[in-house]
């Protein structure tokens, strides 16, 4: 039974919505649909929910369209800065790797030298040896003949004052061959010590010029080691940075490479200057000092060979996600990207950044086609989604060597490439290696 209230609100319902009838004729029958007051307030309600939410939803929408595109243009801009940067990091990356070479071969010729220079030192050192072997030799006969001279001298003169003026002339005449004979040796000897005498001061003036010439020689290989000495400072100094910069310690780093190559005869057997077992010379334990850095600087670059201390790919490219928790697009959470991503056009060359095996070269769920390099010192390299793959497992790998195309397989929203390192298993930034040797390579 209704209520006064039920009949009020019908009646003030019925003013605005009066009941409407909609009839359904067909051939042989005709029907209508009542629809009351309450039901077409409910449908004009209803209508009025929808449209407000449209509405509604439009506007944040827009709203949200205009902040993306605000944030598309920082995004833009940024990336411009960051591309102007990098390309002026790359032209004083190769302006670095120049002045390397540079040094690199100063420090060959410099060795060369260096080796020429040892050689003509030795030489020199045997020769002022015999000559100084001949002056004794010479001084010791110098001091016999002349202690010979003074005999016959004091011999002569005894026999003048034993015989009168008579007697030696007498004697004279009765043993001339005798006088000729001494005369003779005299005059000999006289010759014999004056020519030795030449030959002494020969031999000091030698030796002189020789001393002159050895102190000018140490003062060129002085000259030389003081040059070798700084570019060893330049060549190992940069890559010891580079190591530590990593995240990589040195020491255990040198030790796995100088284990990898200790085969007798290999690149990297130790070698030293030694001088027939005699002590070592300050020059000579410069130079084994010098030839330890030179091991040194060896043992960094085969290391270096084996890191993955390089940038993926060599040409012009948009850096788009950097390593970290991000905003995924289709689910609108946070997640973890483990890797960089790099956009560029559809075929760009992927290149390997290190020496390696490959381990896997196929389709992997996300990654799309996937490839998988295997380096030193427990780090893996992965490059994803790309369109072609062109190596395959168990193959060995070196930096620089063409790996892949770049494409958009797996979960990708556009063409580019996905980049991780991982050291025993752990994901880490991999901006970080090639950052640390932009100044290097």
């Amino acid at each position: 039974m209704r209520t006064r209230l039920a009949i009020k609100l019908h009646s003030l319902l019925e003013r605005y919505f009066p009941e409407r009838r909609v009839f359904l004729k067909s051939d042989n029958d005709t029907r209508f649909i009542r629809l009351s007051s309450e039901t077409q307030v409910a449908a004009v309600a209803g209508v009025s929910v929808i449209v407000g939410w449209t509405a509604v939803a439009t506007a944040i929408l827009l709203m949200d369209s205009i902040g993306s595109g605000n944030f598309r243009e920082q995004a833009k801009r940024d990336q411009a800065t960051y591309q102007e940067r990098l390309n002026i990091l790359s032209t004083e990356r190769d302006a670095r790797a120049q002045e390397a070479l540079a040094a690199q071969d100063r420090f060959n010729a410099a060795l060369k030298q260096i080796s020429a220079m040892q050689s003509e030192l030795l030489a020199s050192e045997n020769r002022r040896r015999e000559l100084e072997t001949g002056i004794e030799v010479i001084q010791t006969t110098l001091r016999a003949t002349m202690k010979q001279r003074e005999e016959a001298r004091t011999e002569l003169a005894s026999v003048q004052v034993e015989a009168d003026d008579g007697e030696m002339y007498v004697t004279a005449l009765a043993t001339p061959e005798q006088m000729n004979f001494m005369t003779e040796a005299l005059a000999r000897t006289a010759q014999e010590r004056d020519q030795i005498a030449a030959n002494a001061k020969d031999a000091l003036d030698q030796r002189d010029e020789l001393e002159l010439e050895i102190q000018l020689m140490q003062e060129r290989s002085d000259e030389i080691f003081r040059q070798l000495e700084e570019a060893m400072v330049i060549s190992v100094e940069p890559l010891d940075k580079m190591f530590r910069q990593a995240g990589m310690p040195t020491d255990r780093i040198i030790e796995e490479v100088r284990r990898g190559y200790s085969g007798m005869g290999g690149p990297l057997t130790p070698i030293s200057f030694s001088t027939r077992g005699e002590d070592l010379t300050p020059d000579e334990i410069r130079a084994n000092v010098l030839l330890q850095q030179m091991d040194q600087l060896n043992l960094y670059r085969l290391a270096a060979e084996k890191a993955p201390f390089a940038n993926p790919v060599k040409t012009v490219v948009r850096f788009t996600s950097g390593f970290g928790t991000r905003r995924d697009p289709k689910t609108g959470g946070r997640r973890m990207h483990n890797g960089v991503d790099f956009a560029g056009p559809q075929g760009t060359d992927i290149y390997a950044t290190a020496n390696g095996v490959v381990t896997h070269a196929g389709w992997q769920s996300g990654f799309g086609r996937l490839v998988k390099i295997r380096h030193a010192f427990g780090i893996e390299t992965l490059y994803a989604h790309n369109t072609k793959i062109r190596v395959k497992v168990g193959q060995r790998v070196s930096r620089g060597d063409h790996i892949a195309d770049m494409g958009s397989t797996g979960r990708s929203t556009g063409t580019h490439l996905h980049y991780e390192v991982r050291v025993n298993g752990k994901p880490v930034n991999p901006m970080t290696y090639i950052k640390a040797a932009r100044n290097v390579f």
